[in-house]
């Protein structure tokens, strides 16, 4: 990135917490008045704000959502931290704390597609509206479209009694014109059929403009639209098995004497499908270390490098280090590995994770991947996984703020990167050894084309062979030189790239 050389750029680097609670790790359930996303803490300790529950100011779930989307839009605010932040200072009830994260994630995931409707209601323009009456008027357009548990009297009433306490009765008065006008012509809320194709999908399923036709242009109109709307589908949940405390089958067999509805993933030997049973980060499973939060696309990325016991392994880029975490436990805690990361305070969240899980073969350490060929003699690993910073356009159903932050030349920019940190990690590993590169993206200049790049300037590199993992159902996948490029349709898991390469023996 310009003017940041680290290998894990801040705010155009994107990589999901595979083992912590958060969107993607809870489930959302769509058409409802209630949220499964309760991965968000809504009890704190009433003594952190010096006042008792009962002395602060309630805050409603309307309000407190139209108070995040104002701090994500005007401070440019990362919804998740904004949102957690709120919850824990607001103690909403666990009914209104998930109302709260479906206004949220729900609003920013359908954003054009609301100011779209909106735009015809409101008579001098949604981008004149001050931020809170335009966050106001998305959330409840959001309920009236998205939330059918949930009446539009009530809608309109919340909203018109949130407008006279944020504002006054002007606002309110247009804020219950602008929602009643919309409700009396109701039929009249849907896409117009001759649109052109890219502007159709654009509205349809609430991505911009610019990123729909990249991905035609890419993938073809077909695959974009299912691209398009896998990414407003609610996360799926999947927890990877610590192989070195338990087995897949014995923990599913623990989970189900409890209720809890699971079943063996279909991409990773390492993971459980959780279909209901709550969030999976607050049970004594997480705590006691037999299993850890990960997407199933996630999990493949160990299954690449396929580490053995005894091996040396270089992570480059491995917080908060959920993929270090499986790859130690892929190799039963015997050997070593490096897990870099260029933020210091971040090597605690990889050691509370190897804590968490009883590993003691990693050793995590702190600097910028590109640096990491003047910190190691070369040739010093059987195995290296470069996760590398990307645009994050894989796993938008988990951050739907990514989809209107990233712009054409963020892709550019970190492609860049991506081949300078390719560039000065691969000699570091042995002849016959493995790299993995392996990005949350879906776009073909971080993925296959970086591939490509780097082996016709390295010719001691190729593809590895055997790059149909353990698990893998790639009947359908695009594999071009060596690599697999999942999108999020094909089996409801973040869209992944995982490249596998092995430097040629002398």
């Amino acid at each position: 990135m310009s003017g940041n050389t680290s290998g894990r750029p801040s705010g155009n680097g994107h990589k999901v917490a595979e083992n912590a609670p958060g969107r993607g790790g809870n489930q959302r359930r769509p058409n409802s008045g209630k949220s499964g996303r309760a991965g968000h803490s809504s009890a704190s300790s009433s003594s952190a704000s010096g006042k008792s529950r009962s002395e602060r100011p309630k805050t409603s779930a309307r309000a407190l959502a139209v108070k995040v989307l104002s701090a994500v839009e005007q401070e440019g605010a990362y919804s998740n931290l904004e949102l957690n932040r709120r919850l824990k200072e607001a103690e909403l009830s666990p009914a209104d704390a998930g109302l709260a994260t479906e206004l949220v994630y729900g609003t920013i995931a359908r954003l054009n597609t609301l100011d779209y409707f909106l735009e015809r209601y409101v008579a001098k323009g949604v981008s004149k509206l001050q931020p809170w009456v335009r966050s106001l008027l998305r959330i409840s357009v959001y309920q009236m479209l998205y939330l059918d548990r949930i009446p539009e009297h009530a809608v309109v009433s919340e909203a018109v009694n949130l407008a006279k306490k944020l504002g006054h009765q002007g606002i309110s008065g247009m804020v219950n014109g602008v929602l009643r006008n919309m409700i009396r012509n109701r039929d009249e809320l849907r896409i117009p059929d001759h649109l052109p194709a890219a502007e159709r999908i654009s509205l349809e399923h609430s991505h911009p403009l610019w990123m729909v036709e990249r991905w035609i242009s890419q993938y073809g109109e077909e695959t974009a639209e299912a691209i398009c709307r896998a990414n407003n589908e609610p996360p799926a949940v999947s927890v990877r098995v610590n192989t070195t405390m338990t087995t897949r089958e014995k923990l599913m067999l623990e989970m189900e004497s409890t209720g809890a509805i699971v079943e063996p993933s279909r991409l990773s030997p390492d993971g459980i499908l959780v279909r209901s049973g709550g969030n999976m980060a607050l049970t004594s499973w997480y705590r006691d270390g037999l299993l850890s939060v990960q997407d199933e696309s996630s999990m493949l990325v160990a299954e690449a490098v396929g580490p053995e016991e005894g091996q040396t392994v270089l992570d480059c880029c491995a917080a908060p280090g959920g993929k270090t975490a499986h790859m130690a436990e892929k190799m039963q805690d015997r050997g070593r590995i490096v897990s870099n990361d260029v933020h210091a305070h971040k090597r605690q969240l990889i050691m509370d994770q190897a804590d968490r899980l009883g590993l003691s073969c990693i050793d995590a350490v702190t600097g910028d991947a590109l640096d990491l060929d003047e910190r190691y003699p070369e040739a010093s690993f059987d195995r290296i996984l470069l996760d590398a910073p990307c645009s994050g356009l894989g796993v938008i159903r988990r951050k739907p703020d990514v989809k209107w932050t990233k712009t054409a030349e963020d892709i550019q920019d970190i492609s860049n990167l991506q081949r300078e940190l390719l560039d000065r990690v691969a000699p570091l590993l042995k002849p016959g050894g493995i790299l993995v590169y392996s990005t949350c993206t879906i776009e073909p200049a971080e993925n296959e084309h970086r591939i490509s790049d780097f082996l016709a300037r390295h010719p001691e590199f190729k593809a590895a062979e055997d790059s149909a993992w353990s698990g893998m159902e790639t009947a359908d996948w695009k594999v071009v030189n060596g690599g697999v490029q999942i999108l999020p349709q094909y089996a409801h898991s973040d869209g992944f790239f995982i490249a596998r390469l092995t430097r040629i023996a002398d």
